[in-house]
């Protein structure tokens, strides 16, 4: 964590996520732990991409991606993806709302990728959408309106 308690990315050059900046998160005993690594890559024009490697702790009892594990990474995307497109002074803003539409059965195994739009910015607040694939399929949409980090006195 950098010294104004903002966390944030290592650029990647080796492996399957070279190119794309890992979330270096500062905090072992978070929530964060069970949803994993994120890895973030800013796409221009207010889009960014966030991934994440899915495992056996992210299934429900049916072996498919739990719901509840979806909407967590996607509340997480949201800011990773904030990050990559350069609004890391907002990182430690807090969700107002966040709505999701599961779109497909999400497997374990292969990589969740969310796609992260930045609709509109105003004073106060960042509205944001997503789609999340694995393998190029639809699995779950998601907006979010995110109240922005108060400016450091």
């Amino acid at each position: 964590m950098s010294s104004d308690g903002v966390a944030g990315g290592i650029a990647l050059t080796e492996g399957k996520w070279a190119g794309w900046s890992g979330w270096a998160e500062p905090h072992p005993d978070t929530f964060l732990q069970a949803i994993g690594r994120g890895y973030m890559r800013d796409l221009g024009s207010g889009r960014a991409q966030v991934g994440l490697e899915t495992r056996p702790g992210h299934r429900n009892r049916i072996d498919m991606l739990h719901g509840g594990f979806l909407a967590a990474f996607a509340d997480h995307a949201f800011f990773g993806a904030l990050w990559a497109m350069g609004l890391k002074e907002h990182v430690n803003g807090v969700t107002i709302d966040l709505n999701m539409q599961y779109l497909g059965a999400g497997k374990v195994g292969p990589d969740l990728i969310a796609e992260v739009e930045l609709l509109r910015e105003t004073g106060r607040m960042l509205f944001l959408r997503m789609v999340m694939t694995q393998d190029g399929e639809p699995v779950a949409a998601s907006t979010a309106t995110i109240r922005k980090a108060r400016a450091k006195k």
